[in-house]
């Protein structure tokens, strides 16, 4: 299990302001017990101007179970600004239900059959949908209870999309929308593609991304969808998926840029940890680079490229 002391801060943070506030509603019902007293009489009514009540912090704490002290009998959950849903794939799923890994304890729920769904049934048969969750105790059980991408066999793919839209272009929250991604030469990267991996979800699923959905009002709709990480035999690829791209017929594009290159630019510096001008391709790496799902499928030709 990942130890608080090994979090970013980002997720530090949330854990601590979880914490606090399970403690905090913990305490508020405690008080109202211990101020219950005969005849109708209060133990607060009894305190001198000005005291305050003691409180013994630790045993309010005791029957307080978040994910990190029990991933799977926790009872304090938190919910995310989005429900997400992670979905796998490798060689091994192909015809099969689950793939032969921890994550078969959680049951396969069945897939939306909106129209960008039926266009991409032919894609999605061997992508398996594993679970949905929308609380940070959740998203820390499921972390725990799957093998990370280190240890995946070659071509598998996890890709974690906020429910409701599936891991293709032909989704009608993906078919405007486009990618930032990175390469990493696999031998190098082993060591740290986890980590990657792991500070990719936590920005997905914690909005940091798209820093517009906290200093606008009203605030727009995320344009993030999904992240993936996938598994090859000599790179490793991470990836994030957008709602919009720039030329998609936005009404504003040049406010739409702006917000897709702050993504590139979070995802480069704050995510991976690289800094802004820090030049990355190399042999089987790349930069990181962004593309629109239209720009790929004319594979190269005239495709205009966004690098941070």
């Amino acid at each position: 299990m990942t130890s608080a002391s090994s979090l970013p801060q980002a997720a530090l943070h949330a854990s601590r302001a979880a914490l606090a506030s399970a403690l905090a509603d913990s305490n508020e019902k405690s008080e109202e017990l211990k101020n219950e007293g005969e005849n109708g009489s209060t133990e607060a009514e009894d305190l001198e101007p000005g005291e305050i009540q003691e409180v013994d912090m630790e045993s309010q704490a005791e029957g307080i179970r978040t994910v990190f002290s029990d991933p799977t009998n926790f009872n304090v959950k938190h919910p995310l600004y989005s429900p997400w849903t992670l979905w796998f794939d490798s060689p091994s799923t192909k015809g099969r239900n689950l793939p032969q890994t921890p994550m078969s304890a959680f049951p396969p729920t069945p897939v939306p059959q909106t129209p960008g769904v039926q266009a991409a049934m032919g894609w999605m048969e061997d992508i398996k949908k594993v679970i949905s969750f929308d609380s940070v105790e959740e998203f820390w059980g499921l972390y725990n209870n799957i093998v990370p991408p280190s240890q995946l066999p070659q071509k598998a793919n996890y890709y974690l999309f906020k429910e409701g839209i599936i891991p293709a272009w032909e989704d009608d929250a993906n078919k405007n929308g486009g990618k930032w991604s990175i390469q990493l030469p696999k031998d190098k990267n082993r060591p740290h593609v986890d980590k990657m991996w792991l500070y990719t979800m936590l920005a997905a699923i914690g909005e940091t991304f798209d820093p517009t959905l906290t200093t606008t009002e009203p605030p727009p709709p995320s344009l993030v969808t999904g992240v993936i990480v996938s598994t090859r035999p000599q790179f490793y690829r991470l990836s994030i998926w957008t709602r919009l791209a720039p030329g998609s017929g936005a009404e504003d594009d040049n406010k739409l840029r702006e917000r897709v290159e702050g993504i590139g630019k979070h995802f480069k510096m704050n995510v991976l940890g690289y800094t802004e001008g820090q030049k990355l391709a190399g042999p089987l790496a790349t930069e990181v680079e962004f593309l629109s799902h239209k720009d790929s499928e004319k594979k190269g030709k005239t495709a205009k490229k966004i690098v941070v």
